[in-house]
């Protein structure tokens, strides 16, 4: 399984994450579903850095509204992936 690290992510309107993003990388943006897909078929992994220097998994979460991507950096219930910036 190879490790892609992420430092951007694309959001709707709503503020739900659609894609993933290192500037540079040839696999971004990574949508989503294509996200997904790789981390449920254990093709990649995706790992952020932060600027604390802590590295977080993102994971796959089943929600009401369906599968999302999300990580959890801190002892909030927030999705941290909102607070990269947008790509």
């Amino acid at each position: 399984m190879a490790t892609r690290y992420v430092n951007k992510s694309r959001k709707d309107r709503d503020g739900d994450i659609t894609a993933l993003c290192n500037a540079g990388e040839s696999w971004s943006p990574r949508l989503k579903a294509d996200a997904i897909s790789d981390i449920e078929g254990g093709s990649h992994s995706y790992h952020v850095s932060w600027s604390d220097g802590k590295v977080t998994q993102i994971r796959v979460v089943q929600g009401s509204n369906g599968k999302y991507l999300r990580t959890d950096r801190d002892d909030t219930t927030r999705n941290n992936l909102d607070d990269l910036p947008d790509c």
